[in-house]
């Protein structure tokens, strides 16, 4: 799970960082970063804070 949360992360900051070479427009490089922080954001609440809460101190 670890390493699946990092590569989606990562996947969604090399979305954000690639819009600058595939588009001109400031309109598709506002969408393409937004969708790059929605998949990072997905990657670290959603798969990377599940897997550590899970495993928590305190569940023990």
């Amino acid at each position: 799970m670890i390493i699946a949360g990092v590569v989606i992360t990562l996947l969604g900051f090399l979305m954000s960082v690639l819009s600058l070479g595939i588009t001109s427009s400031v309109n598709g490089r506002l969408v393409m970063v937004l969708g790059g922080i929605a998949v990072s954001l997905i990657g670290i609440i959603g798969v990377l804070n599940r897997h550590y809460l899970s495993k928590a101190i305190w569940r023990k």
